[in-house]
């Protein structure tokens, strides 16, 4: 059981790039289910992010396991003072493009038709491209392995799986036997289908978007037979419940009326029992339920027969705070129930009250007078439960009250429960302990076991524990880690993961195309029983993949992949794209992409994936190494890998793209304003960006972020936050254009190493595609659009943005994209502008 904020934290930013090979469904609290088609890590094709395959080859476990959709947005009792902040702001900077942060104005609109067109009119229509009928061909594939987990338990006879191609656009919820997922053809029969609904009559939204399923755990008492089903107007994050009846597969109406909740809003809802649930929201709609992220700040506890409105309140965070959490479950006979304050992206403050089954369903959360203790732990670490073990995970330092020994940031510690609320350590067992080189990516659990996913110089091997009693005892395995450019993940089989000790096992890597094996974790998965694999969506031949190291300004290694034809000439001559993200702790591992192979790695370019600090190749102390003031750490990183592949002969200026999405977008308008990287890349594609920092906080979910990149509110931060701030990096440091109100920095210092002598007469801009969406709720669209209205009028007429081209989808969310079509449509583009601008001998 994944605790709230880790949940909240792997499910925030991700941003994919390529198309998922097949769509994906995650467990954690409370059976949820993250909707999107997460295949892996990393928010492939189509994902927590957006797109396709080759994207962000990341993070997968982390995603595949435990994941729950947490969205934010702005309260709507603040968001007059915000727009007011912002325009205050902005007025005294004079920002001359501020009015596009206006998403959905008429005028703002026509702005992004005419450069829609534009953009079409000088690259062409996708949908015309071989590229784009290979994508859609691959995103709606008969052929890709159905995810599946199983409901039920081991009493339940059915694997759901949630399923889009060319005939289910927007897609079902499906499901078939166990017996008969295990065969070559399983017989699907479909519990909801997301096209055939009534279509939104929200704002642009023409269609829904899957959010998935939270599950009813009843016990040992009941069975599960009640889903809360989330769905989305256009992609956004803000979504709709309602509740479903598994057993009659209809909505829950009647006269025990269903849970419902047919506003779009930004909420975390689940199950406490089959009449209560724990509801977080915009109660009221005036925003004074939400915090200063757009989280909900207030739960409340909601009676089946009620109206909503009469729901109690039952736990109350902080304004300040990123979100708060309660939720109970059932936990291998034990029942727990927690509050949490998400303080910040990375530090949480966790209460805990043990409760039994008969007074879980005897009481509502509100009636209940058990009271909810402290978790004595450090706020910046995680905390979840196996059975009556506590679960901790550290990133920082610590050494426990009476415990003769400290752990490292990054270990992993196991711990009886009381003894944790008693703040009693003599009894901790090190499930793991980091290494300069190894660091654990991920967990899984199933009845008996803990299996802990361990990368070593972005190598996965898989260790196991087994909990025996009150004791973990490490299971002997080989340890041997996958070759160079694969990958593996565990996923339990069922939703309730401590039904049995059977699991998935996926593996794939960056040529190898995904199979999954059937194995059992009591046996350390030593016998595993290949289930499906999927054919080759590219032809791989005379390809291969490497591994090399960069040496960062200041002397660090850093880690990345490339592949490429394995007898291409190094002369510099072949396009070559990096793809790096660096930020959030979130790590790129190699993970099989049709898209990417498809467009670009079939045809004779160069992928390289780069694992830059700011990211989890190596723990909290990767990931803390570009936090905040550190953060130009990331952007040397890209800078040396580029320089690299220069050096070797893989690449040139003139044949070198950088591409990246979300905080990666914020990363690539770095590369296009610092005067090394604009010389080291011949074009970029900048996705979703985040790229106006002097105002991300008070735009949609970007409070909750300030962990991460600073506060700009804070002169001492945003003084840090200028220099990578893409936006006044291009506006004032390159253009030379005034700010007004510049922030307080030392007479010596420069605003950006932009800024520094002779940089802004030497710069160029690289050629370079943004993309982003109308409808993403996440990342505010204001970012591009006003990095690009200032390349256009600013810029280009000085000669200085030769090549400059933008696509917003009026749907998609923060992934970009609300269909397959619409995703194809994307990644074409995407892939279209980059041979064009590369010069691709093939395009």
């Amino acid at each position: 059981h994944a605790s709230a904020m880790e949940a909240l934290r792997v499910s925030s930013l991700r941003y994919s790039l390529d198309p998922p090979s097949h769509p994906v469904t995650c467990a954690s609290l409370g059976g949820f289910e993250n909707a999107s088609n997460l295949r892996g890590r990393y928010w492939r094709l189509s994902a927590a992010g957006p797109l396709f395959a080759a994207s962000f080859v990341a993070a997968r476990s982390h995603y595949r396991q435990h994941l729950t959709r947490r969205s934010r947005a702005k309260p709507r009792h603040r968001r007059l003072a915000v727009a007011a902040n912002v325009q205050a702001t902005n007025t005294s900077a004079g920002d001359p493009h501020k009015w596009l942060e206006d998403v959905l104005g008429e005028e703002q609109l026509e702005w992004v038709r005419a450069r829609n067109a534009d953009c079409l009119s000088a690259l062409g229509e996708p949908q015309e491209t071989e590229t784009y009928r290979r994508l859609l061909a691959i995103l709606d594939s008969k052929e890709k392995i159905p995810q599946a987990y199983r409901i039920g338990g081991k009493d339940g006879q059915y694997v759901y799986n949630f399923w889009q191609d060319d005939q289910h656009v927007q897609g079902i919820w499906r499901k078939c036997t166990l017996q008969s997922y295990l065969t070559p053809t399983p017989e699907w029969s479909t519990v909801i289908d997301v096209d055939a609904l009534p279509p939104p009559t929200v704002g642009t939204a023409k269609t829904w978007v899957w959010h998935g399923s939270r599950l009813l755990d009843d016990g040992p008492r009941g069975v599960t037979d009640r889903a809360l089903i989330k769905l989305s107007p256009g992609g956004s994050d803000a979504d709709t419940m309602r509740e479903f009846d598994l057993k009659s597969e209809a909505w829950v109406e009647g006269e025990n009326a269903g849970f419902a909740m047919p506003t779009p809003a930004k909420s975390q809802v689940q199950y406490r029992t089959r009449d209560e649930l724990l509801v977080g929201s915009d109660f009221g709609s005036d925003g004074s339920c939400l915090t200063d992220s757009g989280y909900p700040r207030v739960i409340r506890s909601w009676k089946r027969g009620t109206p909503i409105e009469e729901a109690v309140t039952v736990f109350e965070g902080e304004q300040t705070d990123v979100a708060a959490y309660q939720y109970a479950y059932h936990d291998r006979g034990f029942v727990h129930e927690l509050q949490v304050r998400g303080i910040t992206f990375y530090t949480a403050a966790y209460k805990y009250r043990r409760l039994d089954d008969d007074r879980l369903h005897s009481m509502t959360a509100n009636e209940d007078p058990t009271p909810f203790l402290d978790v004595p732990i450090p706020n910046d670490a995680d905390f979840g439960t196996f059975a009556d073990s506590a679960l901790i995970e550290l990133r920082s330092d610590w050494q426990p009250p009476g415990c003769n020994r400290s752990f490292l940031a990054g270990s992993l510690l196991a711990t009886p429960l009381d003894d944790v609320i008693k703040n009693m350590w003599v009894n901790t067992t090190l499930l793991f302990e980091p290494t300069a080189t190894r660091s654990l990516s991920s967990k899984t659990d199933t009845k008996d076991y803990l299996i802990l996913t361990v990368l070593e110089d972005v190598r996965t091997s898989l260790t196991f524990w087994k909990y025996a009693g009150s004791s973990w005892e490490l299971q002997e395995t080989s340890g041997d880690a996958v070759a160079v450019g694969e990958s593996v993940q565990v996923q339990s089989l069922d939703r309730a993961s401590d039904s049995d000790n059977a699991v998935w096992l996926w593996r794939d890597g960056f040529l190898i195309p995904d199979s999954l094996d059937f194995a059992n974790a009591e046996n350390c998965c030593a016998s595993p029983e290949r289930i499906k694999s999927k054919p080759a969506m590219f032809d791989a031949s005379g390809l291969c993949v490497e591994q090399h190291f960069a040496e960062s300004l200041d002397g660090t290694r850093v880690p990345y992949f490339v592949i490429r034809p394995a007898e291409m000439p190094m002369d510099g001559s072949v396009p070559t794209l990096l793809q790096a993200y660096g930020g959030f702790e979130i790590s790129m591992t190699p993970s099989y992409s049709g898209g990417i192979g498809a467009g670009w790695t079939e045809a004779g370019g160069v992928h390289v994936v780069a694992n830059i600090r700011g990211g989890g190749e190596y723990g909290p102390r990767w990931h803390q190494a570009a936090l905040k003031e550190k953060r130009h750490k990331a952007y040397e990183d890209v800078e040396a890998v580029a320089k690299d592949l220069i050096t070797q002969g893989i690449s040139s200026p003139a044949k070198l793209a950088v591409m990246g999405g979300s905080n990666g977008g914020l990363l690539v308008g770095n590369m296009l304003c610092r005067p090394v990287a604009s010389t080291l890349f011949g074009a970029a594609v900048c996705q979703v960006p985040l790229l106006d920092m002097k105002v991300y906080s008070r735009l949609l979910a970007g409070a909750s972020w300030m962990a991460e990149f600073g506060n700009p509110e804070v002169p001492e931060e945003w003084a840090f936050l200028r220099r990578h701030s893409a936006y006044q990096m291009l506006r004032h440091d390159c253009l030379g254009l005034p700010e007004d109100g510049a922030p307080n920095v030392a007479d010596d210092a420069a605003l950006s190493v932009c800024a520094e002598a002779g940089n802004a007469e030497k710069w160029i801009c690289p050629k370079v595609l943004f993309t982003t969406s109308t409808r993403d709720d996440r990342v505010h669209p204001g970012h591009a659009r006003k990095m690009v209205a200032s390349l256009l009028q600013e810029a280009a007429p000085k000669g200085k943005a030769p090549v400059v081209y933008y696509w917003e989808n009026t749907e998609g969310g923060h992934g970009g994209a609300a269909d397959n079509k619409q995703r194809a449509h994307m990644w074409a583009l995407s892939y279209r502008f980059l041979e064009v601008a590369l010069n691709a001998s093939w395009a």
